[in-house]
């Protein structure tokens, strides 16, 4: 009998309408990255991020200033905004009646129990949920200073604390935790701790501080691919020091890569070699460009040469092997035409809006 995968064992939260844990799908999440003062650009840049498949967006609030702006965005937003605290509990609690979809709050800056509870009071009465979310870079001080644990056992304890202290004193379970690194192994292995010790709690997994976007989406894919695999982690964000957007795509390719979920179309392409004659890179770039917008889970294979082209673009949806300066194009496995060089982006998009009509 196949082992129960820990994503099937959690709890159900509903953050603004979107299930997270119990076995609902993996949910792609962002933050917002504009001036936490401007509305505008902070309502332009979740409308983007809902059309890229973003489906939940965090927003900071690092002053009670910005809760104003707060209000607006969450008013405007056709995705769930969490509100993002640190060091003023005041703050989650005013974000909590202002529209805020959740409220993440970090252990070991939010000030201490007493405020913690605070907070917990004011996403009761609103009805919200709670992610403890910590990260190594400000692990509170009694954690921190222990040198009888390792760093993804201090993440892991004080998350657990946290967890403990929500559930059974204040008997409020509608939370999720994440506990990030900017370490890859130290995030993969904190992460498979608190998947033994509350098996029962949604996991948010990410990899902090991941860097620019090459860097940031290997480490993220390196992390959470094998967190995934293993049946862990419940909602996940790609943090890249980029447009949010790309975080969003990035998410949903390693979902799909992974066949956990698929929205977007997957290009299989060559990584090309000198028997290619034609410009392959460009034409797999520009089939990229034409397809971002697609909400379609198609495969579609660009393929230069005869080695492996014909029985890749065979496997496609839609195809085309390559040869010199021309292309043979593939429906389902089936030859449909042969094209010039030239001609092949526009023959390739045909064929794909013929499949969607």
């Amino acid at each position: 009998m196949a082992q129960e995968a820990p994503r099937s064992r959690t709890r159900k939260v509903v953050v603004g309408g979107v299930e997270i844990g119990g076995g609902a799908p993996v949910v792609v999440q962002s933050m917002l990255s504009a001036p936490e003062m401007d509305a505008g650009a902070n309502i332009e840049q979740v409308m983007r991020l809902a059309e890229a498949g973003c489906e939940v967006a965090r927003m900071a609030v690092p002053r009670r200033e910005s809760l104003a702006t707060f209000s607006k965005v969450c008013d405007a937003s056709p995705i769930p905004i969490v509100a993002d605290i640190h060091f003023d509990a005041k703050c989650a609690i005013e974000a909590a009646w202002r529209g805020a979809s959740a409220l993440r709050i970090n252990p070991g800056n939010i000030g201490g129990l007493e405020e913690t509870d605070l907070v917990i009071a004011a996403a009761r009465g609103a009805d919200i949920p709670i992610r403890i979310g910590v990260n190594a870079g400000s692990l509170q001080s009694d954690i921190a200073g222990r040198t009888d644990l390792t760093l993804p056992e201090k993440l892991a304890e004080s998350a657990v604390e946290y967890v403990t202290y929500f559930e059974k004193v204040k008997g409020f379970t509608n939370i999720v935790v994440s506990a990030k690194a900017h370490d890859v192994m130290t995030t993969v292995e904190t992460y498979r701790i608190l998947a033994k010790r509350i098996p029962n709690v949604p996991l948010h997994i990410g990899v902090t501080e991941a860097g620019l976007a090459l860097q940031g989406i290997v480490k993220s894919s390196a992390g959470l691919g094998m967190l995934l695999a293993e049946g862990i982690g419940d909602t996940i964000r790609i943090s890249l020091t980029d447009d949010p957007v790309l975080e969003v795509r990035a998410g949903w390719a390693l979902l799909g890569a992974l066949d956990i979920r698929k929205r977007s179309p997957e290009i299989i392409s060559c990584p090309t070699c000198g028997r290619c004659k034609v410009d392959l890179i460009s034409i797999a770039k520009e089939v990229e460009s034409r397809l971002q917008d697609v909400e379609r889970p198609l495969k579609v294979a660009v393929m230069g040469c005869v080695v492996n082209g014909p029985g890749e673009a065979k496997d496609a949806d839609v195809g085309v092997a390559c040869g010199d300066g021309q292309g043979a194009v593939f429906v389902n496995g089936r030859i449909v035409r042969k094209v010039e060089e030239a001609r092949i982006i526009e023959a390739l998009m045909e064929e794909i809006e013929g499949l969607e009509s």
